[in-house]
C-alpha cells in the first residue's frame, strides 16, 4: 500500500510566532484606552458647544428684549403699562441668565473631570510605553500640576483673580446682575421712590447679585472637587484662590 503523503505543518500564526500573550494584551489595552480617550474628547467638545450655545441664546434673548423695550416704550408713552411690560420682559431674561450661569458652572466642573480622565489615560500610556511622556505637551498625572499642564492657560494650584473675571460664566453673571439691579430700580420707582434712591437700590441689588453668584460658583467648585477626591481618589485639592471657571 502506498502511504498517503503527510500534510505540511501549519505555519505559526502571527500571535504565536511573533507576538507574546503579554504583548497582545498590551496592544488590546492600548486600543481600549485610545477608544476611551476619544470618547472623553468628544464629550468635552459637546460640553463646550453646549456652553457657548447657551451663552449665545442668553445674549440673543437679551438683545431681543432690549429691542422690544425700545419699541414698546414710545408706543406706551413710558407709562405704568410700560413699567409692567419691562418688569416681565427683564424678569424672564434674568431667569434665563441665571439658568445659563448655573449650567455654565456645571459644564466647567465637568470639564475638570474629563481633563482628569484624559490625564489618567496618558498615565497609562506612559506605563505601556515608558519614555513617551517626553512627547506630551499636556499632563499625564492627576495631581494639580498635571491638570494645570493640560489646561495650559490657567494654574489650578494658585488660580488667577483676573482670569476669573474674563471667563464666560463671569460675564454672564455680571450681565445677569445688571438685569437684577435694573429690576430692583424699577420696583423702587413703582413703589414711589425718587430717581436717586431708585438708582441706589439698583446698585445694592447689583452688588448683592454678583456676590451671591460668586459665592454659589465657589461653593459648587469646592463641592465638585471634594466629590472627585472622595469618589475617584483624585489628588486635586481646591486652589488657594478658588476659580469660577476655566473658560
Amino acid at each position: 500500500m502506498m502511504e498517503r503523503p503527510s500534510m505540511p505543518a501549519e505555519a505559526p500564526t502571527t500571535a504565536a510566532a511573533g507576538t507574546s500573550p503579554d504583548a497582545a494584551d498590551l496592544a488590546r489595552r492600548a486600543q481600549f484606552l485610545a477608544t476611551e480617550h476619544w470618547s472623553l474628547l468628544a464629550t468635552r467638545s459637546m460640553s463646550w458647544n453646549e456652553a457657548f450655545s447657551r451663552t449665545a441664546m442668553f445674549l440673543s434673548t437679551l438683545s431681543a428684549a432690549t429691542v422690544a423695550l425700545a419699541l414698546a416704550g414710545p408706543a406706551m408713552a413710558f407709562g405704568e403699562g410700560f413699567a409692567l411690560f419691562a418688569l416681565i420682559v427683564l424678569s424672564v431674561t434674568l431667569f434665563l441668565g441665571v439658568a445659563t450661569y448655573i449650567r455654565l458652572l456645571a459644564v466647567n466642573n465637568e470639564d475638570i473631570l474629563w481633563v482628569v480622565g484624559m490625564n489618567r489615560l496618558r498615565g497609562a500610556y506612559t506605563r505601556i510605553a515608558p519614555g513617551i511622556e517626553h512627547d506630551f505637551i499636556t499632563g499625564w498625572t492627576v495631581d494639580p500640576r498635571g491638570v494645570s499642564k493640560t489646561f495650559g492657560a490657567i494654574d489650578v494650584t494658585t488660580g488667577s483673580p483676573l482670569h476669573a473675571f474674563v471667563t464666560t460664566p463671569a460675564i454672564v453673571a455680571v450681565i445677569a446682575s445688571v438685569l437684577a439691579g435694573i429690576i430692583g430700580g424699577l420696583l423702587a420707582v413703582e413703589a414711589g421712590a425718587q430717581v436717586a434712591p431708585a438708582v441706589g437700590v439698583g446698585v445694592v441689588v447689583f452688588v448683592a447679585a454678583c456676590g451671591a453668584m460668586l459665592s454659589y460658583g465657589v461653593r459648587e467648585y469646592r463641592r465638585f472637587v471634594a466629590r472627585l477626591i472622595r469618589e475617584h481618589g483624585i489628588e486635586l485639592e481646591p486652589p488657594a484662590h478658588d476659580r469660577v471657571s476655566s473658560r
